[in-house]
């Protein structure tokens, strides 16, 4: 159980001493000491995946393919083909708030749609 608690603005609040002058004795600032950690998950791009519904034509998730991302015939023939066959595919990458945004494109066309991130 966490319990919320309020800043109290007349507590003490440590104080980085001023260029060329030295920290009072026992003071640690970290602020100084601490590094941020580097997530380097948070870099990794996201994926859209496409997955198999029994609802939607094969012709019909072709054309969204080729309505919303822009690809050729062929491309979205056989991401079409790899959704029916093998029951998902990836059919974008990109930042996490585009792959969002194609998630949600996906599902205002019907389809169902997921986004994972990638694999290193």
């Amino acid at each position: 159980m966490s319990v919320l608690t309020r800043h109290d603005p007349s507590a003490p609040r440590a104080v980085r001493p001023a260029p060329g002058e030295s920290a009072p004795a026992g003071a640690t600032d970290t602020a100084l000491l601490e590094r941020p950690h580097e997530d380097t998950a948070r870099d990794r791009p996201w994926n859209v995946v496409v997955w198999n519904d029994p609802v939607n034509l094969m012709s019909y998730v072709a054309y969204v393919f080729r309505t919303h991302f822009g690809y050729s015939a062929a491309k979205a023939q056989r991401l079409m083909l790899e959704v029916h066959e093998r029951g998902r595919s990836v059919v974008a990458t990109g930042t996490k708030e585009k792959a969002e945004l194609h998630v949600g494109a996906m599902h205002g066309y019907g389809l169902w749609a997921t986004l994972e991130q990638a694999e290193d």
